[in-house]
């Protein structure tokens, strides 16, 4: 028996094992599933030190080089939530701060050869996993739920931070 449906109206809804959730809940559990199945993807190709923030910030940056303000803002961070993403992709190879060419007072932040590479292991292990979701979900159920997300994100700026890390479906 398949666990109990989310109701679009925000009431619980039994499980198989009678335990009501709501919407949030299987959204906070999807979550956790995703991230550790990234985790242990990229662990098996060499990436044993996979972070959350990773997949959001390293694509930025392979984009191109931001400063640690610049990159706050997209991900909705404090300048100084965003120097300790910083700080820890320093620490571990993967970016490092360089002179604006254009102003002296700034620094921004690009990768590494191995940050490079660390960040085309997020790119394919992201695309294989939504290829993945996409072979055993119907379109037209994928279609609705990203219309779901999209209307559960709680305020203009984070739909526009969630439109700079992804693109909407293809129609």
């Amino acid at each position: 028996m398949q666990p109990g449906c989310i109701s679009l109206l925000c009431s619980p809804v039994r499980s198989s094992s009678s335990t009501p959730y709501l919407f949030g809940d299987l959204l906070a559990l999807a979550r956790r599933s995703w991230v550790q199945t990234m985790a242990q993807c990229l662990h098996e190709l060499g990436h044993a030190d996979y972070r959350r923030s990773d997949a959001a910030v390293l694509r930025l940056i392979a984009r191109r080089p931001l400063a640690a303000g610049e990159l706050g803002a997209v991900l909705g961070v404090t300048r100084q939530a965003a120097r300790k993403l910083v700080a820890g992709l320093e620490q571990r190879g993967y970016a490092r701060l360089e002179s604006d060419p254009r102003d002296s007072r700034r620094h921004t932040v690009v990768l590494t050869t191995t940050g490079e590479a660390y960040a085309a292991a997020i790119v394919a292990t992201l695309e294989a996993m939504n290829r993945e979701l996409g072979e055993r979900v119907d379109r037209a159920a994928l279609i609705a739920a990203d219309a779901v997300l999209r209307a559960s994100l709680a305020d203009d700026d984070a739909r526009r931070r969630a439109a700079a890390l992804v693109a909407p479906p293809a129609p």
